[in-house]
């Protein structure tokens, strides 16, 4: 018996039914499940971590600042107690308005200054003076904190360098204690925070200047735009991002503000540089109560989210 002719077998095989629309489904959705679940295993471990290290503690501070606890005995139902004592308790609402003038100092000047240093740069971006300032500008950033705070600790001091210079130069009747005098030693504690925050918001103004076409700023040359209208016009409307993060690190470090001022002052004199940050530390630390310290540091986080949210919202990029 012989079998199909060739012909035929063509035939056959064209007519021979293929896989049907919705197998075809089921294969893309059984791919794009096994991806997702791959997806999902590589986010695990970094999820996990959040929800232990973050999600956690968030979750059983709120719930201490609800009760009465020393920390070590038995705890007492307060309810909204410890946050009423928050907003009612001078000393602990004025560490919170504190917080809020050094914005002022942490975030404005560094900001500021970092644009007017950044542009000062760019224009002599080929030099060797270029390379030398930002390494400068930089260099806090990579000192630690703590001997950053001990060294203007020493320069304000009543003996100190700043001192000594002011009475070189004929001012010694404005010489003082600038971290213990209680006018002046919020302001001292700030310029401290400005000068370490300011090669950060340098750099990061720099980096954003670097992606700027200079075709933009020929042609404000050619349309006879000077240095200021080139400024205005072209870089700060292109450093919109760069501008908004540097905002947000340096409003939430104000706020959350505490190894400068714990080396430096340690929230003396007085409470004229008490901030939440070192508050939060001596209230849960220093006096056992735990339940306010919890509750001032929910109403903290709740503060620096209602300033971030804002200046993200403020700052983002509408042309996508």
């Amino acid at each position: 018996m012989t079998g199909p002719t060739p012909d035929k077998a063509v035939d056959l095989a064209e007519r021979r039914p293929g896989p049907t629309a919705r197998t075809r489904s089921r294969v893309r959705r059984g791919g794009r499940r096994g991806s997702r679940l791959i997806g999902w295993l590589f986010v695990l471990p970094a999820l996990a971590f959040y929800v232990v290290f973050v999600l956690r503690p968030i979750t059983l501070t709120f719930q201490y600042s609800l009760y009465t606890w020393n920390g070590i005995g038995p705890s007492t139902w307060a309810g909204a107690g410890n946050y009423l004592k928050v907003f009612t308790d001078p000393d602990l609402f004025q560490s919170i308005l504190n917080a809020v003038k050094l914005i002022v100092f942490f975030s404005a000047i560094p900001v500021l200054l970092g644009l007017a240093i950044a542009s000062a740069i760019r224009r002599v971006a080929a030099s060797r003076l270029a390379l030398v300032a930002r390494t400068v500008i930089f260099l806090p950033q990579v000192i630690p904190l703590v001997a950053a705070g001990i060294a203007w600790s020493w320069l304000l001091s009543s003996t100190g360098v700043i001192n000594q210079v002011l009475t070189a130069v004929g001012l010694g009747g404005v010489t003082r204690a600038w971290l213990g005098d209680f006018s002046t030693a919020l302001p001292a504690v700030g310029v401290i925070g400005a000068w370490v925050l300011l090669g950060l918001c340098t750099l990061l103004l720099l980096a954003g200047m670097s992606k700027i076409d200079p075709a933009l700023y020929e042609a404000a040359r050619l349309d006879g735009a000077g240095p200021l209208r080139e400024f205005v016009s072209i870089t700060l409307p292109s450093l919109r991002q760069e501008i908004a993060v540097c905002v947000t690190v340096t409003v939430i470090a104000a706020l959350a503000s505490f190894d400068i001022i714990y080396i430096s002052t340690q929230g003396g004199p007085g409470n004229a540089t008490m901030v939440p940050g070192l508050e939060i530390y001596y209230l849960a630390f220093s006096e056992r109560q735990v339940g306010v310290a919890s509750a001032l540091a929910v109403v903290l986080m709740v503060l620096v989210i209602a300033v971030a949210l804002p200046i993200q919202w403020l700052t983002r990029d509408r042309s996508s």
